[in-house]
């Protein structure tokens, strides 16, 4: 099937770009996305040239709808329809590409550095390798494998990965999550495809009955992460900022001066101003939010469901200035920084672990925070300047020009800034300098990384 869908897939997928690092630029060394050349349709019926012209053109949800991913994960994908019930899957993709992000941040045209980037996620998904192959192939980025010493994996503790559940239950939520570490896996790669990557599975927690994962062992996975040597980590899920989730392990976990932990904000919204999606809401983590990307020649503008808020158990993030913190009365404000989250102008993914369904995505349209968190930590460890990393610390000491400012959009859908007395309506609003749903803004270029 792979030689197949190969066949199909735009030009710069030609022999010359698939045997460099990255996507071949432009001689003046300024990235350019590919012009897609596909042929076929999606099931959906529509050409997959017309489904990635609606993803540039941030119009692919006038027709299609999303479903959200899996429990506790910030990710979201396109359907085939507006009724939201079946996935849009092709035989090629039709979602952003790694060529296609590097120009809309600025990115150098060479990537370089070897160093780790750790994704933390939960369950197995034994078609991982194979299917971040076929991933990498497509986009004409550098094979990863385990052989060559490229990709590793582990479990929380830094043993050998479980086997796959066996039971109905476990094979449904473990082809739901394995959806969001291929999309975990493939925006690390577009972002640093010269780093090498650490896929760490926390596991399900009594899967037969309550389809729950432990805020304790996310924070083990993060240490083990660590211990092995990552210089950044991702994660994608979101917990409530209860009392057990400020303080001890799970708060001491995330805080290592060099290692850059980037997490999502998560997808609904505005919060309500009193309390943050763990573990994005802790004051050593880089809590990330989401924009849509801008269609040829626009801007980008705020996703309306980027997570943003207060944490209000913290005075403060590490480094962030009373000028941001004061939208929160003086504590932690969210987001830090933003980039590509909405599913209208999603990412391609391609995932084909289906023990449940028995009906593989193969490539999908993906949205949601969980999009934006892998892709900034990726950007840490190929911008290699850690030894100032502590916290987001060094993203506010960062000269501005390292940032677009997104100055359009809102994330009030689900909760308006007007209906809580004295909340600030920057934490909702996109504007000028620092904003809720943006953070500093989206990266341009690799100097506050």
């Amino acid at each position: 099937m792979a030689v197949a869908m190969m066949a199909l897939v735009c030009s710069s997928f030609s022999a010359n770009s698939a045997s460099s690092a990255v996507p071949v630029a432009e001689a003046s060394g300024t990235p350019r996305p590919p012009v897609p050349l596909l042929t076929g349709t999606a099931n959906s019926g529509e050409s997959l040239a017309r489904l990635h012209q609606e993803v540039m053109d941030g119009t692919l949800l006038d027709h299609h709808a999303t479903m959200d991913v899996c429990p506790r994960c910030h990710a979201k994908v396109v359907t085939e329809d507006a009724k939201g019930k079946t996935p849009l899957r092709s035989a090629a993709p039709v979602g952003y590409g790694p060529a296609e992000l590097q120009a809309a941040y600025g990115l150098p045209a060479s990537s370089h550095s070897t160093r780790t980037i750790a994704i933390i996620d939960a369950g197995v998904y034994p078609t991982m390798e194979k299917d971040l192959a076929v991933y990498r192939k497509a986009f004409g980025l550098p094979a990863c494998t385990t052989a060559s010493g490229c990709l590793t994996r582990m479990d929380y503790d830094g043993g050998k990965q479980p086997a796959p559940q066996a039971g109905a239950q476990g094979r449904f939520i473990e082809e739901q999550v394995a959806l969001e570490t291929a999309l975990d896996l493939d925006m690390a790669s577009a972002a640093c495809p010269s780093c090498h990557l650490l896929e760490i599975s926390v596991p399900w927690q009594d899967a037969q009955d309550d389809n729950d994962v432990s805020t304790a062992d996310f924070a083990r996975a993060v240490n083990t992460a660590v211990k092995a040597g990552a210089s950044a980590v991702s994660v994608s899920y979101g917990f409530s900022s209860d009392v057990q989730n400020t303080r001890g392990f799970r708060r001491s976990a995330f805080d290592h001066k060099g290692v850059a932990i980037a997490a999502s904000t998560g997808d609904e919204g505005f919060n309500g101003g009193v309390h943050q999606s763990w573990p994005s809401a802790l004051p050593s983590v880089v809590s990330v939010g989401g924009v849509s990307l801008p269609a040829d020649g626009g801007k980008a503008s705020a996703w309306y469901a980027s997570g943003s808020g207060c944490e209000k158990a913290f005075p403060a993030a590490v480094g962030q200035p009373s000028s941001v913190t004061a939208a929160c009365g003086g504590h932690r404000a969210a987001a830090d920084i933003s980039a590509d989250a909405d599913p209208a102008t999603g990412v391609a993914v391609y995932d084909t672990y289906a023990p449940s369904s028995e009906d593989p995505y193969n490539w999908a349209v993906t949205g949601g925070t969980s999009a934006s968190a892998p892709y900034v930590a990726g950007l840490f460890a190929r911008g290699g300047h850690l030894s100032a990393v502590d916290g987001p610390g060094s993203l506010y000491r960062a000269p501005k020009a390292n940032f677009t400012d997104i100055t359009s959009g809102n994330n009030e859908a689900y909760h308006q800034c007007a209906s809580y007395p004295g909340v600030s309506a920057t934490l909702c609003n996109a504007g000028p300098g620092w904003d809720g749903p943006t953070g500093l803004g989206v990266p341009h270029g690799l100097g506050a990384f």
